[in-house]
C-alpha cells in the first residue's frame, strides 16, 4: 500500500528538509556579514579620497559590543531554525523578520547619509534573501503533517 503526499511538491521539500530554513537565514546572514564589509570599504575608500578630510568613526568600548552583539544574534536564529520544532520554527520567523527589517532599515538610513550605493546594497544583501527566508520559513509553518515541525 502506498501513501501519497497531499502537499504540493515545494511544500514537501521544505517539510522534508528541515535544514532548507536553516540554511535560507545563514545565506541572509552570510548578506548581512557582506554588507557590512562593503559599507566599510565604501568608507575607508571615500576617507582615503578626502586625504582624511572626513571625519573618522570612533566608537567607545562599551559600544562597540553592541554592534558584536547586534551582528551576533543572527546565529540565533540560524540556531532556531535548525532546532526544526514549531516554536523554534515561530521563534525564527520573529526573530529573523525583525533583524531583517532592522538590518535594512539601518542600511537604508546609512545609504541616505553616504550614498544610494550603500542603500541598494542593504536591500540586495540582506533584504532580498531575508525575504526567501520569510517566505520559505511561513511555507514551512504552514505545511501540515510535517513531524519535524511538530512539537
Amino acid at each position: 500500500m502506498s501513501i501519497q503526499s497531499t502537499l504540493h511538491p515545494g511544500q514537501a521539500l521544505v517539510t522534508n528538509n528541515p535544514n532548507k530554513i536553516a540554511l535560507y537565514w545563514v545565506t541572509t546572514a552570510v548578506g548581512v556579514v557582506l554588507f557590512v564589509t562593503f559599507q566599510l570599504f565604501f568608507y575607508v575608500n571615500d576617507w582615503v579620497r578626502a586625504q582624511g578630510a572626513t571625519p573618522a568613526i570612533t566608537f567607545a568600548p562599551d559600544v562597540l559590543w553592541v554592534f558584536s552583539a547586534f551582528y551576533g544574534a543572527w546565529i540565533v536564529t540560524v540556531l532556531l531554525a535548525l532546532t526544526g520544532t514549531r516554536r523554534a520554527q515561530w521563534s525564527t520567523l520573529l526573530l529573523g523578520s525583525l533583524m531583517v527589517v532592522l538590518n535594512t532599515l539601518g542600511g537604508i538610513s546609512d545609504g541616505l547619509r553616504d550614498g544610494w550605493h550603500i542603500a541598494f546594497s542593504a536591500v540586495f544583501f540582506i533584504t532580498l534573501p531575508g525575504v526567501f527566508a520569510i517566505a520559505t520559513t511561513w511555507r514551512g509553518l504552514k505545511s501540515q503533517g510535517a513531524s519535524h515541525v511538530n512539537g
